[in-house]
């Protein structure tokens, strides 16, 4: 594992953060039929969205290799987009992601983490699972309508779950000082 310096996402990252994520999408097409999929979304009006846009890179104040991306729903955070540029990968990036994003989480009085994911993908749900988050049924209107647009949307390509952390379990851990501006 290389360090990862984590902090919040600027201006000047948001137009880098839909290449990044159209870049983490490509090993999608060893696994999934690529012609339906859809491009990345542009980030430049993330900032306007409850939530918040982590990104991650290494070496401090270079481009962003990484970004979290977690929305503020009803009782906590969603992990909205994981993705780490593939040259990247495999070298603690992602991990450093979801860590600092179930920290800021906490930081902002949320009472859980969820996200969904593909159950199959080693990168997906097996990875989330050793971040420490567990497969539930969508409990909430805001997951049970995310499961019903990733119908709509073609997501079923693979078996997607829904997955969660619960904050409220962690107690007395040490905050993570690597976010910039603590």
């Amino acid at each position: 594992m290389v360090k990862t310096f984590v902090r919040h996402a600027t201006v000047d990252d948001l137009e880098l953060l839909e290449v990044i994520e159209n870049d983490a999408d490509s090993p999608f097409a060893s696994i999934f039929s690529m012609g339906g999929w859809r491009p990345a979304p542009s980030y430049v009006k993330a900032p306007q969205e409850n939530g918040f846009l982590l990104v991650a890179s290494d070496r401090p104040e270079s481009d962003a290799i990484g970004f979290a991306h977690v929305l503020e729903v009803p009782d906590g955070g969603h992990l909205e987009q994981l993705s780490v540029i593939p040259s990247a990968a495999q070298r603690g990036h992602g991990r450093a992601l979801v860590e600092a994003g179930k920290s800021e989480s906490r930081l902002r009085g949320y009472k859980r983490v969820t996200l969904r994911t593909f159950a199959e993908v080693p990168w997906n749900a097996p990875f989330y699972l050793s971040c420490g988050f567990i497969e539930r049924e969508p409990d909430s209107d805001f997951l049970r309508d995310l499961f019903l647009a990733e119908q709509q949307r073609g997501l079923g390509r693979g078996r997607r779950i829904q997955m969660n952390f619960d904050l409220t379990e962690e107690v007395g851990l040490p905050h993570d000082s690597s976010l910039d501006g603590r």
